[in-house]
């Protein structure tokens, strides 16, 4: 029998949030192996956050986070089993870091029952159609699809992303721990996230094609300034002219005059 660390024991115990004795006993059967004490606990039924999660949880909080900067905010609700756990500050902590985790990633359902079978079938509908599986047996296609399909609707949910705060764990996983930690069923229900200006078609300006157009109008008007500058120059120069011609004319009539 695999000699069993009371850290093991303990790593266990927040991970699934069975008891002590439990956890130890899982480990013991399992050789120390945290993955397979985890299922051995959930086929015995042993998990304490699995047994708790049948009972009503109609307490709890609204949280909210806003971002700095005021472009992204997040209303969440979580809820417990009593208001006592609803006030203490380790629930109201996991209501916060949730948040966060909500304005962190993207997501738009808690889990992935909560996905309309709809997107689902988008999705398979977009991965059938890619390019890489043309030529693959149907079998083969599905199966991929299958793989892609699961990761991304992963990808939606709040409760199957890594925690920001600790990578090694999932956001259903941190459930757990807070379930043994605070004794109560833990639930996120539902929440909202804004991020500003999302759904709003924004005008995109060609500057470009602005500054060329306002270069195109500047030079039409310099071309017009030029050409009333060169013709009210002619004008003027064809009003200069004309008195010396009158002057040679008159001169010559006088050239005449004095001959005779």
């Amino acid at each position: 029998m695999a000699d069993i660390s009371a850290k093991l024991v303990k790593e266990l115990r927040e991970k699934t949030g069975a008891g002590m004795m439990d956890c130890k006993k899982a480990l013991q059967e399992t050789e120390g192996n945290i993955e397979k004490a985890s299922e051995w606990l959930r086929k015995k039924g042993i998990s304490s956050a699995e047994k708790k999660a049948g009972k009503v949880a109609a307490e709890g909080l609204v949280g909210q986070y806003i971002h700095i900067g005021g472009r992204i905010g997040v209303l969440v609700e979580v809820n417990c089993q009593t208001d006592f756990v609803a006030r203490n500050e380790a629930f109201k902590a996991l209501v916060q870091n949730i948040a966060m985790q909500i304005a962190a990633s993207k997501v738009e359902y808690v889990k992935i029952s909560d996905i309309p079978a709809a997107i689902a079938d988008k999705e398979k509908e977009i991965e059938m159609g890619r390019d890489d599986l043309s030529g693959k047996p149907e079998a083969m296609k599905e199966k991929i699809v299958q793989g892609r399909i699961e990761k991304r609707l992963k990808e939606l949910c709040l409760l199957d992303q890594a925690y920001v705060k600790d990578q090694n764990i999932t956001i259903a996983e941190l459930l757990a721990q807070n379930v043994a930690q605070l004794g109560e069923n833990i639930q996120v229900r539902r929440f909202v996230r804004f991020e500003l200006g999302e759904g709003i078609e924004k005008e995109e300006t060609d500057f470009a094609a602005e500054v060329a157009a306002q270069m195109g109008v500047s030079a039409d008007v310099e071309s017009t300034s030029e050409k009333d500058i060169d013709t009210e120059a002619s004008e003027v120069t064809d009003a200069s002219d004309e008195p010396k011609d009158e002057k040679k004319k008159e001169s010559k009539k006088d050239g005449k005059k004095g001959k005779k």
